[in-house]
């Protein structure tokens, strides 16, 4: 996948070296960092979407899916997490409220990390059953509930939050909010350790009677549900991209040790059994990479892509992780040398498998066209 914006691909270069530089740093220290936004705003990575008169890259969608694949070959999770910031920043960049100009700002300068918040303990796949309460009052809404399994949620500030307005409505009542952590009302809870995942920094927080100002309302009922269903198809895109970038790096380690290693006289790359395995693993690539391409597409043209987000993802969730166990099996007990980072892939591959719908998932919204 080739970028479309000047200088995004050396730029992606030279933040690929800094991810893998410090990546097992991160993940030994079981710590969401700091310096891994800030390197990002320096490189102007979280103004990514951001369009270019706000001080912004101005890239299209499959810029994102390109730099997706890119960075996920170092670290899924620093891919993801970067993501998901620099995506508050584009969305309060449509509102008309100064202030959300300000945040957006603050987080392409890494003063503020963006998240959005949609899950709850009792509501994932389901969204329009979220419990999460914005009750309007005569200068706002005040907000009750709980979001859990939410990324970025160890340091995010800058929160887009869906509520229920409405039970009665169902996702019809459902309205989406800009939450400063930093305001009385919210507290942070558990924030999980997830194996080969911590740089997500994925976790909980708790709103108590937090107030919001009208303005702070980014979407109003039944807008708010059809803009995260929206975006949901752009998260499972890119996250199948990420999905390719790790098989990738799987697969490039592999070779490169199977050109270097002899058996019987001959490298192991020339060895039947291994060039078979590793056949499979390159044509796994090749065609997630074009169903995500395909999404990726239409994305951009602003078309429906629902049933290729769907394809792309549910794909993603069957071949990235035998896809990578095959090239740290080719590699032998080396496959199993934390500096390769193939656990770590094989760890967020996992990740990747529930993240934005589950593959089951994938398979209803594909079988919903039949």
């Amino acid at each position: 996948m080739s970028f479309q914006t000047s200088n995004l691909e050396a730029i992606s270069d030279t933040f690929s070296s800094f991810l893998k530089a410090h990546r097992l740093e991160w993940e030994k220290s079981q710590t969401a960092p700091r310096n891994l936004f800030e390197k990002a705003a320096e490189c102007g990575l979280l103004g990514l979407e951001t369009p270019v008169r706000f001080g912004g890259l101005g890239a299209p969608f499959s810029d994102k899916v390109a730099l997706a694949r890119k960075l996920s070959e170092h670290s899924m999770a620093a891919a993801f997490a970067l993501i998901n910031s620099q995506n508050v920043a584009s969305r309060l960049r449509g509102s008309d409220h100064a202030r959300h100009h300000e945040m957006a700002d603050e987080i392409l300068s890494a003063t503020r990390i963006g998240c959005t918040a949609l899950t709850e303990p009792q509501a994932g796949s389901d969204f329009s059953s979220i419990t999460t309460t914005a009750t309007q009052t005569a200068d706002g809404w005040i907000i009750n509930g709980s979001k859990a399994w939410i990324t970025n949620a160890a340091y995010a500030d800058t929160i887009m939050l869906y509520a229920q307005t409405d039970a009665s409505k169902g996702w019809r009542g459902i309205a989406s909010f800009v939450i400063d952590a930093r305001k009385p009302g919210f507290t942070r809870g558990e924030i999980y350790r997830l194996i080969g995942g911590h740089i997500i920094g994925a976790g909980e927080f708790h709103l108590k009677d937090y107030h919001v100002d009208a303005a702070d309302m980014l979407s109003p009922p039944e807008e708010a549900f059809k803009y995260a269903m929206s975006s949901i198809n752009g998260a499972r895109t890119y996250v199948a991209a990420m999905c390719a970038g790790m098989m990738q790096n799987a697969l490039d380690l592999a070779v490169d040790y199977g050109r270097d290693r002899t058996a019987f006289g001959r490298p192991l790359v020339e060895h039947q059994g291994l060039k078979w395995s590793l056949s499979d693993v390159a044509t796994h690539i090749a065609a997630l990479d074009a169903l995500v391409g395909k999404a990726a597409q239409l994305i951009d043209a602003g078309e429906d892509a629902v049933l290729a987000a769907a394809h792309a993802k549910k794909l993603a969730g069957e071949v990235t992780i035998p896809s990578i166990t095959a090239c740290m099996q080719a590699m032998g007990a080396n496959g199993l040398r934390e500096e390769h980072f193939l656990g770590q892939h094989l760890a967020a591959a996992k990740i990747a498998a529930f993240t934005d719908g589950s593959t089951e998932m994938m398979k209803e919204r594909i079988a919903a066209q039949f």
